[in-house]
């Protein structure tokens, strides 16, 4: 495995999953600031190991695999921290559930697809499924710290339809996408 700048940032995403949700789910309001800037600084790596992997000639096959796997657990780890905290109301496990279904799902389909030597290329349903998750954890952060009252609460539910209805319909694309695969196996 090359250790090079990218994947550094995605081996770094990943270790501070733990600091994530530990200053998300603990009690006093300062740590929902430093979530925020720890969930930041990690959503900015996701951007920066791309860009260098990508115009420094820098990509690996560890960071093919490694990177989206990153993505998908820092933001899995927000929305099971948000789960315990009662962000998602009653529906909040069914509400993580899809979204997080969707995400194994679709790794498993990139596997099988990696395993037939065809390649599944990241999607704009894709890309704005990633953006409106991202935006989900910044407004709960947000209004859980800046206390933004009802305009909180209206975005918050705002964000989770849009995350939950990107997360299927992009799936469904994947999937859609990919029908020649199955009828190859």
């Amino acid at each position: 495995m090359a250790l090079n700048l990218p994947n550094r940032l995605t081996l770094l995403r990943i270790a501070v999953i733990p600091l994530l949700m530990t200053f998300i789910l603990i009690p006093p309001p300062w740590g929902k600031i430093v979530a925020i800037f720890i969930f930041a600084l990690a959503a900015l790596s996701d951007a920066v190991d791309g860009y260098i992997a990508r115009n420094w000639r820098q990509v690996t096959d560890f960071g093919k695999f490694a990177d989206p796997i990153a993505d998908k657990l820092l933001i899995a780890s927000a929305l099971l921290s948000f789960m315990q905290l009662g962000e998602f109301g009653g529906w909040g496990a069914a509400i993580v559930m899809t979204i997080l279904a969707r995400e194994f799902l679709v790794t498993g389909l990139r596997i099988l697809t990696v395993s037939q030597d065809l390649v599944i290329r990241a999607s704009a349903l894709g890309k704005l499924k990633t953006l409106s998750h991202i935006g989900l954890v910044f407004t709960i952060l947000g209004n859980s710290y800046f206390h933004w009252g009802g305009a909180g609460e209206v975005a918050k539910d705002l964000f989770i339809g849009l995350a939950l209805f990107l997360a299927v319909i992009s799936g469904v694309d994947y999937f859609y996408r990919s029908r020649g695969l199955f009828r190859r196996i």
